[in-house]
């Protein structure tokens, strides 16, 4: 009967390993407040926030290839056959194909991961070692080489995973991301209990590695990666020709949303405050983390839609399609309704948490604003699925748009100003201009 509701709002194993893992993730993220404050001096709490600051550099090593691999690799995936768990039949040009695809993963950022660790250690110690004014005595040297290799492995094993996620193994990828998560959280609360201190990051980012590598290494995953990589032939995905223009348009897209949401807070800091930052900030963590919930339920069918498209079979591809969009749609208003009853129920009951959160009408436009994303988001994975990034421009001038209006109506009229302008150009721009796209690039490739 559990199985059966939750199937009739889109939930399979795929989506629910997934959605756990982001609760663990979000769950996980209170805890780490509260261990941080027990046992980590203000000091030390500094380094060990600056320290997951500096590794977010990583996101410029990646640049979209992750989602790229599951795509080309389903595209690759629907024209051969499974004879058993660790093998595939088909033609020799799609298996030589799959498997350049692999030895392109395994080159390519082998390389990048070096060139981060690298790149992380010396940034590491020049900036630690320049700004390290009263906090001499701490040692921070050995965690921070830590933390620099772990999150260096793991730009490696990130794209096997994708790649496992293109041969249409989502569910599995998503037990094995939950099992990750949950065990990442322990793994930091144990070491901060037995005052292990600024290494609480690298270990947990670590063991994060080790579990990731061990679930390929010591099951049958090891065995098909083998079949695949030595089945290469003459024919093979060439990169500048059919993934680096797909690939530098997804790049400057995501850059593009990068830079609009992570212009708010320094503005707001500026013009009104360290207060009104903050509230900002906790306000679009619990949007962002609803909004990565219910995308998951589109995420998760990332492969299944690349196959259909590369089958041709738009009537079936449409149907999953407008399909998971109403569940998604349901999860987020849903989600947005509770955030907003709690948020209310906190300040009528004058609990200091609702205090922490924007006041009631900008929060309700941001509620407004994270609803109307989901659309624009779908209706981008959907055409990104073939393998084209009809958004470019979209996103580029929406940076723009968003980048100027923050500036300038925040420092005229502060938050209030901010939000306005994000939600008019959200609605009254970036909705209408994504439909269009969708309709336009839709007609054009299914039956132009």
């Amino acid at each position: 009967m559990i199985k059966k509701n939750l199937s009739k709002i889109g939930i399979d194993g795929a989506i629910g390993y997934t959605v756990l893992a982001r609760i663990i993730q979000a769950g996980g993220g209170l805890i780490t407040l509260a261990l941080i404050a027990i046992f980590l001096s203000k000091e030390e709490q500094g380094y060990y926030y600056t320290f997951g600051s500096i590794i977010a550099i990583q996101v410029f090593f990646e640049l979209g290839l992750n989602g790229i691999i599951t795509q080309y690799v389903a595209h690759e995936t629907v024209h051969l056959q499974w004879i058993t768990a660790t093998e595939l039949s088909g033609s020799k040009e799609y298996l030589s194909r799959l498997s350049s695809l692999l030895h392109f993963c395994l080159k390519v950022f082998s390389v990048l991961a070096f060139i981060l660790f690298i790149i992380l250690t010396f940034s590491g110690f020049i900036f630690f070692n320049k700004y390290k004014q009263g906090a001499a005595n701490i040692q921070w040297q050995l965690p921070w080489i830590l933390v620099a290799l772990a999150t260096s492995l793991m730009l490696v094993i990130n794209p096997l995973l994708a790649f496992f996620e293109g041969l249409g193994k989502v569910k599995e990828v998503a037990k094995i991301r939950f099992v990750q998560q949950t065990v990442n959280i322990l793994c930091i609360a144990l070491v901060f209990v037995f005052h292990g201190s600024l290494f609480a990051l690298g270990i947990a980012s670590f063991v994060s590695f080790l579990i990731l590598m061990g679930s390929i290494l010591l099951t049958y995953r090891k065995n098909l990666l083998l079949f695949i990589y030595y089945s290469i032939g003459e024919i093979r995905v060439d990169y500048w020709e059919e993934i680096f223009p797909y690939q530098w348009k997804i790049a400057l897209s995501w850059v593009s949303g990068y830079f609009i949401f992570q212009l708010f807070n320094p503005v707001l800091f500026a013009t009104e405050g360290a207060v009104v930052a903050g509230k900002m900030g906790m306000t679009l963590q619990a949007l962002n983390g609803i909004s990565s919930l219910s995308m998951s339920w589109i995420s998760t069918k990332i492969p299944l839609m690349s196959s259909l498209i590369a089958e041709k079979s738009y009537k079936k591809l449409d149907t999953i399609f407008n399909k998971t969009v109403s569940q998604l749609s349901f999860i987020n208003i849903l989600l947005i309704g509770v955030f907003i009853v709690l948020v209310v129920g906190f300040n009528y009951l004058k609990i200091p948490l609702g205090q922490r959160f924007l006041p009631i009408f900008p929060l309700i436009l941001l509620c407004i604003v994270t609803f109307v994303n989901q659309f624009i988001f779908s209706w981008a994975t959907y055409l990104r699925c073939h393998k084209q990034e009809p958004f470019l421009v979209n996103s580029i001038v929406g940076g723009i748009l968003t980048a100027s209006s923050t500036f300038l109506l925040g420092n005229f009229f502060g938050l209030m100003g901010i939000v306005l302008g994000y939600t008019c150009l959200t609605i009254f721009v970036g909705l209408p201009w994504g439909y269009l796209i969708f309709k336009t690039k839709k007609k054009c490739w299914h039956y132009g």
